[in-house]
């Protein structure tokens, strides 16, 4: 009797233990999306994703998760008609054990693998999260799921018809050789000019790329007392200067850690490989990331944040691209080793594409004023973003400080005059601020 008693108790605690396991909640928390995106920019660098390419990357995974967002919490707005050509969601039956911050971190996995070349690891990324989340609350994990796709289906449909496919197709830049102000390939590996047609992507919030179209460069000229020849000089003595202090001069510190170049050509001998690093505007996101832990945002505001600012850059690309091929300037690094000194090198190896406007500069101002419309101006963040590449942390007290350092680095660098990087930082601003007044993210 005493035996079969103690079996009941037994099956009924095993039994409870079970039921309550099944009921468990799965708690999807901000540190969750950011240990995602932590592993979708590791693929993204391993990928070496260009700078405009990177940005889409980044914006319609965020769209997917934040759309999510917007339908189950009234704090936030959907961006349907808000993005002129993103249409309304079809209507989703809500599954009655919908957990709607874990579908959000699915379509926004789901996304990113679609658009990374890498699949297979994030794939089993994914496997090992979802196997955790199913055990946990295997309802739950359906239902959302479900739900998630559903998202998917349709921000793939229409994210299909920003021209990007089209662009893979579209004819390399040609060089015009015959004329010294225009843009040449630059050593060590010459590359194509890259994205020559990025212009074409269908924008998110402007009405045409060329919508902030900048005040064009300082016409070219080699004559000592014209302002072009100044800012070049300018970026000789700068770099020059930075040479003699050697590698602690400030200027040298702030030109490597915003370097973001998502491929450095590296010559050993008869060898060459490419060092790969994060693009600019990866950098931007992972301040977003940095900004998110730091003010104790919750999931939802940290998914709003990140989608804002993805759509910020993203935008800004496209600005700056615009820009970039038709004015079509040389390099500061083709005209100094041509009249100052053949031996000369930049701090910094020059990107293969025309130099003005500098791209680092229109992103960080976009990406700096949507940053501050969210988090506040003196905002005061250590930023580690470039520690997993050797590199100490950097303090700023505002995300404008650190646009305003990242543009500037580009002539430390010695890869972009004056005129460009002042020039690019106030257009990128304009592109933020657009962003800020046409899309309502937060119901006030």
């Amino acid at each position: 009797m005493k035996r079969h008693t103690l079996f009941i108790l037994l099956a009924t605690l095993m039994l409870s233990v079970s039921c309550s396991k099944k009921e468990e909640q799965i708690d999807i928390s901000t540190s969750d999306f950011h240990d995602v995106l932590d592993e979708i920019i590791d693929i993204m660098v391993h990928d070496i994703f260009s700078p405009p390419v990177a940005s889409r990357v980044f914006a319609y995974p965020d769209i997917a998760a934040y759309e999510i967002i917007a339908e189950n919490n009234s704090a936030y707005s959907s961006l349907s008609g808000q993005i002129q050509h993103f249409g309304k969601l079809p209507e989703i039956k809500k599954p009655e054990n919908l957990n709607y911050r874990l579908a959000a971190l699915m379509a926004y996995l789901d996304m990113s693998k679609r658009l990374i070349f890498s699949e297979e690891p994030l794939q089993v990324y994914q496997d090992s999260l979802y196997m955790v989340w199913q055990d946990k609350n295997s309802k739950q994990f359906e239902d959302s799921k479900v739900y998630a796709d559903q998202v998917v289906d349709f921000i793939v449909e229409w994210m299909n018809k920003d021209n990007y496919l089209q662009t893979r197709t579209m004819p390399k830049f040609r060089v015009a050789t015959d004329d010294e102000s225009r843009w040449q390939p630059t050593p060590p590996a010459y590359m194509d000019g890259l994205e020559p047609n990025w212009n074409k992507i269908r924008p998110f919030v402007l009405d045409s790329a060329s919508q902030f179209k900048p005040v064009p460069p300082p016409e070219f000229s080699m004559d000592e007392d014209s302002k072009f020849y100044k800012e070049l000089k300018e970026v000789y003595d700068i770099t020059n200067t930075m040479v003699e202090v050697g590698d602690e001069a400030e200027e040298v510190q702030i030109a490597k850690f915003w370097d973001c170049n998502p491929y450095v050509s590296v010559n050993r001998g008869h060898f060459m490989f490419a060092t790969k690093k994060i693009t600019p505007g990866a950098h931007w996101i992972l301040i977003t990331k940095i900004a998110s832990e730091s003010s104790k945002a919750d999931f939802d505001k940290t998914v709003y944040a990140h989608t804002k600012t993805a759509i910020a850059i993203a935008d800004a690309f496209i600005s700056c691209w615009d820009e970039k091929y038709r004015s079509n300037l040389v390099r500061p690094e083709t005209l100094i080793n041509k009249y100052f000194d053949d031996e000369w090198k930049p701090t910094l190896q020059t990107p293969p594409f025309p130099e003005y406007t500098s791209g680092h500069s229109v992103v960080s101002g976009a990406a700096a004023t949507v940053l501050t419309d969210i988090f506040g101006d003196d905002f005061y963040f250590l930023d580690d973003s470039e520690l997993r590449y050797g590199l100490p942390i950097r303090t700023y007290h505002s995300f404008n400080q650190a646009a305003q350092e990242a543009a500037i680095s580009r002539m430390y660098g010695g890869i972009h005059y004056r005129a460009a990087v002042e020039e690019g930082i106030g257009q990128g601003k304009q592109v933020g601020k657009l962003v800020n007044e046409k899309l309502q993210f937060v119901n006030i």
